[in-house]
């Protein structure tokens, strides 16, 4: 894998739009495939081998780099586990076992809501990342879509008792990528494929005993289903992160965020098409609320990143 390193002035040229189209491509049908897999695993058992492949992998990534984590004397060691369960053992657990009781559609409306998460959050912790006033407007009008999706009848996906939960399960994963986020931002410096190696491995750690406490021993999966999980692992976890760690140290974090409005729509879409989902009004008036608010919050992050791409790509003035 060829070095990334981290430029003053982010780059983005063709390559960083084909990469990001990709990387949506890949995170907007995630949702579509785990829900494919939970056909034949259980889901504390679906989490455990999803990251438990992305951690092989990753792990082999990280080994031929050098297994360089910490890039100084400064070790932060509780911060890293609270990132890692946050980044993964925890909002995969929540996202396989809520997945049973809302569609693929939702779940992808629901990570919509972590940029609008962030930003309370990015407030007090995050030096230079105060709510102005647009900020602030963005935030209210992307809440009012969280709780139009969590609402009653916000998705006829199952009709069972425990679908509020579901959707809370969807919503409290979508918490868990904004406060990990934060925690990330605050780590000393360190190695990004390293962490995200590290990640993986501790996250096998917490999920694997979770799932032999409530669910026993893994189920005898069938070859289509390993088939899934395999793919969960290598693509939407391991590599997909992988690439997100190069477009954020070429193209930049802004240009990363916008990532967040195609996973929603692609996720929709491929449930509809793939599953069968349904699609009902008030699920569209949560995506284009919460779509608006991302929009109006991160307004003034987005016309520089488009003015910036814009300068660079005008040819420079001759004599």
């Amino acid at each position: 894998m060829k070095a990334c390193f981290m430029s003053d002035t982010p780059d983005i040229t063709a390559r960083s739009w084909i990469m990001l189209f990709a990387l949506a491509i890949v995170w907007g049908s995630t949702f579509m495939v785990m829900e494919l897999a939970l056909r034949g695993i259980t889901p504390m058992w679906l989490a455990a081998g999803r990251i438990g492949f992305a951690a092989v992998l990753a792990g082999a990534v990280w080994a031929v780099r050098g297994g360089k984590l910490f890039l100084t004397d400064a070790r932060d060691w509780p911060a890293l586990f609270i990132a890692t369960s946050l980044t993964t053992a925890i909002p995969f657990m929540l996202l396989c076992w809520g997945l049973e009781y809302v569609t693929s559609g939702f779940a992808g409306i629901s990570m919509a809501a972590v940029v609008l998460m962030v930003l309370p959050l990015a407030h007090f912790f995050v030096p230079g990342e105060k709510m102005t006033t647009r900020r602030t407007i963005g935030f209210v009008i992307g809440f009012a879509g969280i709780l139009v999706l969590v609402g009653p009848g916000a998705f006829a996906s199952s009709g069972e008792a425990l679908e509020l939960w579901g959707r809370l399960a969807c919503l409290g994963a979508a918490a868990c990528y904004a406060i990990s986020s934060i925690v990330v931002r605050r780590l000393p410096p360190i190695d990004p494929v390293g962490l995200t190696a590290a990640t993986f491995i501790l996250g096998c750690i917490i999920v694997i005993p979770v799932a032999l406490i409530t669910e026993g021993l893994p189920p005898a999966a069938d070859g289509i289903t390993l088939f899934w999980v395999v793919l969960l692992g290598m693509l939407p976890t391991a590599a997909a992160n992988l690439l997100r760690i190069v477009i954020i140290r070429s193209a930049g974090p802004v240009f990363m965020g916008l990532v967040n409005y195609q996973v929603p729509i692609l996720s929709i879409i491929l449930g509809a098409i793939v599953l069968n989902e349904p699609f009902p009004p008030s699920l569209k008036w949560a995506l284009v609320l919460i779509l608006a608010g991302m929009g109006l919050s991160q307004y003034g992050a987005l016309t520089r990143l488009f003015t910036g791409a814009k300068r660079r790509s005008e040819p420079l003035p001759k004599g």
